[in-house]
């Protein structure tokens, strides 16, 4: 999913369920607005905060991480779970905001 797109959809209220897939250190430092962060390496244990039905965006800092806890909620049957583009990084070189602001 394009980050723009992404935005768009939390501003108006509908976002899909967002999952950080990166460490809780990375997520404090900034992270998409509504994210929820469960390490890549502990998807499939964690509660997921969505139906296997409902939409999941996924990303870490570059895309590595985030393609494996994609394969992990597959796993676990959750059928649309799809990456953020460009990830994290991409998210900052766009500009677009971030919770809690990088200080």
């Amino acid at each position: 999913m394009d980050p723009r797109r992404l935005l768009e959809l939390i501003e108006a209220g509908a976002p899909p369920a967002i999952i950080d897939v990166r460490s809780a250190r990375e997520y404090a430092r900034g992270h998409v607005p509504g994210a929820v962060n469960i390490p890549f390496w502990r998807i499939l244990a964690a509660d997921i905060p969505a139906s296997p039905e409902q939409p999941v965006v996924v990303y870490c800092g570059h895309g590595p991480r985030a393609s494996i806890a994609r394969g992990l909620l597959r796993r676990r049957g959750f059928r649309r779970v799809t990456s953020m583009a460009g990830h994290m990084v991409e998210w900052r070189a766009t500009g677009l905001p971030e919770e809690p602001l990088r200080k």
